[in-house]
């Protein structure tokens, strides 16, 4: 199908300093836990999306020094000859496309407290990062550089641009954002220096300058030179001589760098999830470079409409489209864009799984793209699955991980029969997508019943409740069983290890309760020890049909483990204008229908408070009485039991379950034994040294 004439515009070729991008798609810098300890795995997740169209692929943040050390957080490296091969496959990969590859050159400072190499901390003024989560926060405070230090910063950076070009690297990135240190000598909350880079934002801006220059001089200006910068505080800040200071600070520099790549200052609206935040929420803050500087902007903003997209070219906001999560749900989406496919990008649900799997330590996962990080490992392509299929599979159970088991399978050219007892596909979301903010993850239901509606060798048998004696007279070759997991109403020790159920207490609800559409009466309580996203979206939905709301929660805050998906500070703030009541560090240990009795859980200090109905949301059975009825009479390679059913989880863990059996069923273990990977050991690799 030939490409829409409306996004011809994000195929025009883009010119960056001295290299020229082909489209207008760029991926931008992202973490990818992919670090030179997994150099293969890493090459091939990058190497992905330049073979789906993007034009530029960049690695994540790399240390360009020992001083600037991210651990535990996965941390990329170019220090020696190790690191420089290691690097080599991944620009090779992205070479092998036709893309240029870009890396982030990337200091930490007072934000990185090197927990490995242990090295002090490095500030502008002493000023430390007082992180307040556990995973970043430190005793350790950073000390002041001096002349020298400032001396070594920028030699570190052309030092460092030198290896990189030898890795093969096109486009060199000084990162200024994020609070990391170049950011640090720009914002007036670290800078309180007196010398000539500090005070004024001229000042300010004068190390940022001198990193642009050392880079390019390293390079002599074959490669491009982009700059990172973060927009959010520097936009809300007056300046005397400009609208703001980031008008000033871009007036500084308008002409330094070969390519500004914009950003917000804080993860959770940097990485804003789409539970809170629309598409495109960065415009209002960058909107300004263009009328400032003649180089191309890059910007992100969670785009997935193509619309969206060539709307930014057009009105003068960007002239690189930027993709990180969006990137990882579709590698291919700028190929499905140019060759006319637009129905058939993955897009990208906002849900931050990606993002929580950088603060876990590991590779990157992806709720819509269960393949993001095992093209290597496991050989899986996002949109090749090898036809080696030839019988007919039932798949009994349409929720996610059924609907992706289905499809996968039909890939592989089986006969494929999905049933669901309900009249709709889509199982816990057909519900969860409903609740506040949760109506883009219904994209995980509409891409995958999308193409299977488009599929000649796949059966859909909605409102087909079978039993077992149905299965077995249905004779398909293969049964997948997904047929989810189940909510229960069991309360929870000081230790968090789920209990009995209340006893005798009327008006005790779970999520599922909730879902068949009971509206309890209200006060109501929340009580949450799962600590994701369910709770707190369930406590929004009750506030929102007019009940009187009380979230009560294990954790020190509300949806704790939100903190990983960039939700939890946006979920107090939904609270705060909801009106919901905030209870942190407690646990239920009673209800009688009118009091709810409550313990610390640290002192068991007791607390009581007036509720009529209580709303448990913590612990989740798997499990299916149609599986264990099938067990007995059928053969381990013809009977499967996957996604919620077989161990209940997050829906990203749904829909791996269900792609990995289907990737494996019917195949010998030989044929499905993951590779290992492995670091490069620091030798005296010789790469080809850099023409003159």
């Amino acid at each position: 199908m030939p490409r829409d004439p409306r996004y011809d515009v994000l195929f025009e070729p883009v010119k960056i300093g001295p290299k020229v991008a082909r489209n207008r798609f760029f991926q931008v810098p992202h973490a990818s836990g992919m670090t030179n300890a997994a150099p293969h795995v890493r090459a091939a997740f990058r190497g992905m999306k330049a073979e789906g169209g993007w034009a530029v692929v960049s690695t994540g943040a790399c240390s360009v020094d020992p001083s600037s050390d991210d651990s535990p957080f996965p941390c990329a490296t170019l220090w020696d000859e190790a690191d420089l091969r290691s690097h080599a496959l991944m620009t090779d990969a992205v070479h092998r496309h036709g893309a240029l590859a870009a890396i982030e050159l990337w200091h930490g400072g007072a934000a990185a407290v090197n927990r490995t190499t242990r090295h002090a901390p490095l500030s502008p003024s002493g000023v430390p990062w007082m992180a307040t989560h556990v995973g970043f926060m430190s005793s350790a405070r950073p000390r002041v550089m001096d002349a020298q230090d400032i001396r070594d910063l920028i030699r570190w950076h052309a030092e460092a641009a030198v290896r990189a070009e030898r890795a093969g690297f096109d486009i060199l990135y000084v990162y200024a954002g994020m609070g990391y240190l170049p950011y640090q000598f720009l914002l007036s909350d670290y800078n309180r220096r007196a010398d000539d880079y500090g005070g004024s934002v001229r000042n300010r801006v004068r190390l940022v300058e001198q990193l642009i220059d050392a880079v390019r001089e390293a390079t002599h200006g074959r490669c491009a030179v982009a700059l990172r910068m973060s927009m959010q505080e520097l936009r809300a800040r007056p300046s005397e001589v400009a609208p703001s200071e980031a008008h000033e600070v871009i007036g500084h520099l308008k002409d330094a760098p070969d390519l500004f790549d914009v950003k917000m200052d804080y993860s959770a609206t940097d990485c804003a999830a789409s539970r809170y935040t629309p598409e495109g929420s960065h415009e209002p803050v960058v909107d300004f470079l263009k009328s400032i500087t003649d180089k191309p902007v890059v910007g992100v903003g969670r785009f997935t409409s193509p619309d969206t997209m060539a709307g930014m070219v057009r009105r003068g906001v960007l002239d690189l489209i930027g993709g990180a999560r969006p990137s990882i749900a579709d590698p291919f989406l700028p190929k499905k864009i140019e060759d006319g496919r637009v129905e058939d990008i993955r897009e990208c649900i906002g849900c931050n799984l990606c993002i929580s799997s950088w603060h876990d330590g590991t590779w990157v996962r992806c709720t819509q793209n269960p393949t993001a990080g095992e093209e290597w490992r496991r050989g899986w392509h996002p949109e090749v699955v090898r036809r080696d299929g030839a019988g007919q599979v039932l798949v009994v159970g349409g929720g996610p991980a059924g609907l992706e088991a289905a499809l996968t399978l039909a890939r592989r050219g089986h006969e494929v029969a999905l049933a669901d007892r309900a009249r709709d596909f889509g199982g816990r979301l057909r519900w969860e997508s409903r609740l506040p903010g949760l109506g883009q993850w219904h994209r995980v239901v509409d891409y995958r019943m999308g193409q299977l509606r488009k599929m000649a060798n796949v059966t859909l048998y909605p409102a087909s409740d079978l039993t077992a004696q149905d299965v077995r007279d249905f004779g398909a070759d293969h049964v997948v069983i997904a047929t989810g997991a189940r909510w229960l109403p069991h309360l929870c020790g000081a230790n968090e290890l789920p209990l009995g159920a209340p006893h005798d207490a009327p008006r005790v609800y779970t999520p599922d309760d909730i879902a068949a559409g009971t509206l309890p009466e209200g006060p109501v309580a929340v009580f949450d020890y799962d600590n994701y996203y369910l709770g707190s979206a369930i406590a929004e939905h009750l506030a929102g049909q007019g009940r009187g709301v009380t979230y009560i929660t294990t954790a020190g805050a509300a949806a704790a483990w939100g903190f990983m998906t960039n939700e939890q500070p946006l979920v107090h703030q939904s609270f705060a204008r909801k009106g919901i009541a905030l209870r942190t560090l407690e646990i239920v240990t009673g209800f009688d229908g009118e009091e709810l009795r409550l313990s610390q859980i640290f002192t068991a200090d007791e607390r009581r408070i007036p509720v009529r109905s209580l709303v448990i949301v913590g612990y989740r059975q798997g499990g299916s009485a149609l599986y264990d009825a099938l067990a007995a009479d059928a053969r381990p390679a013809t009977l499967h039991l996957t996604g919620d059913a077989n161990a209940p989880g997050a829906i990203v863990h749904a829909i791996y379950q269900g792609h990995k059996t289907a990737r494996e069923l019917g195949l010998p273990a030989a044929q499905i034994r993951p590779r290992r990977d492995a670091p490069f050991a620091p030798r005296d690799f010789q790469l080809p040294e850099a023409a003159e």
